[in-house]
């Protein structure tokens, strides 16, 4: 046990010397997030410990302001923030200003702060790591238009995906989502499932937080018959793990990943950033099968 993880039992921890990174959003009681940091914390013997920040809607400048000033080192950026965020930060990734988005921002010595986005890299990690799925030359459905949405339409595209079609119920906002992938992208409809191989349920339609089930296929558009076997199933959402979408696909034969891989993922890249250590997903994965249950993908 190292002198950082040995500290990080004791009963006075953390005290004013710990560096405090989170995860703001809202809701954002149900965030596995600070599990995941603090388990990767552990692994590493750091004196750092990230908590939960519940900012409402329409604070997301105020709290960032708050991160400057408290010398918080690092937040993770949940909705409804991620747009707010880049238009508070200093500085923003190519991937970042091409998104207009930001889910990761890192506080630098010099006070200023960085965003950046690390979910469509966290994407591209989990499916591969769930289902040994590569986007190159591929047909891509993406249902959603919004922050998560919209990341996964970039990566997709950047990784060579022959074709990231978008599906959402108001027209402008998938033309807007679409164009992020150039020419391989276009806006599709609902009924298009069946030709893709890979299938990307991207908005919180199926959330937990959201009360019950938050919804269901009727909800997307989608017709359960169009999932297949040989097709990879994603869902943005893990909680709670077995969406209904994904409970859909699997009874059709398709391989089915939820959200949490994606979580993981780019919350590995996020410590990357804040901590300049390379961060095994594996701890985070451990942390969150502890939590939830199962042995997941």
């Amino acid at each position: 046990m190292s002198a950082g993880t040995a500290g990080r039992a004791s009963p006075a921890w953390p005290d004013g010397a710990s560096r405090v990174v989170g995860v703001m959003g809202d809701p954002v009681a149900h965030s596995l997030s600070p599990l995941l940091h603090n388990a990767a914390f552990d692994r590493l013997g750091l004196d750092w410990v990230s908590v939960a920040f519940p900012v409402p809607a329409g604070a997301a400048e105020a709290a960032l302001t708050g991160m400057r000033a408290l010398g918080i080192a690092g937040l993770s950026v949940t909705m409804p923030h991620k747009a707010p965020a880049f238009e508070a930060v200093d500085e923003a990734s190519a991937v970042a200003r091409r998104l207009g988005a930001v889910n990761c921002v890192t506080r630098r010595a010099d006070g200023r702060l960085a965003g950046d986005s690390t979910d469509g890299a966290g994407f591209l990690a989990a499916v591969e790591r769930a289902a040994g799925f590569t986007p190159a030359g591929r047909r891509c459905l993406v249902i959603g238009a919004g922050g998560a949405a919209r990341a996964v339409v970039l990566a997709l595209a950047e990784a060579g995906a022959a074709e990231v079609a978008v599906c959402n119920r108001t027209p402008e906002r998938a033309e807007a989502a679409a164009a992020l992938a150039g020419a391989a992208g276009r806006v599709a409809g609902g009924d298009e499932v069946p030709h893709a191989d890979l299938v990307v349920q991207a908005t919180p339609v199926g959330m937990a937080a959201l009360g019950g089930d938050g919804g269901g296929l009727a909800d997307l558009g989608v017709d359960p018959d169009g999932f297949r076997p040989g097709q990879v199933v994603a869902d943005l959402v893990y909680l709670p793990a077995e969406t209904p979408f994904l409970a859909a696909a699997r009874a059709r034969g398709a391989l089915a990943v939820g959200g949490l891989g994606m979580l993981v993922h780019q919350a590995a890249l996020a410590l990357g950033h804040w901590t300049g250590l390379a961060v095994d997903p594996e701890v985070m994965w451990a942390a969150a099968r502890s939590r939830l249950g199962g042995s997941g993908p």
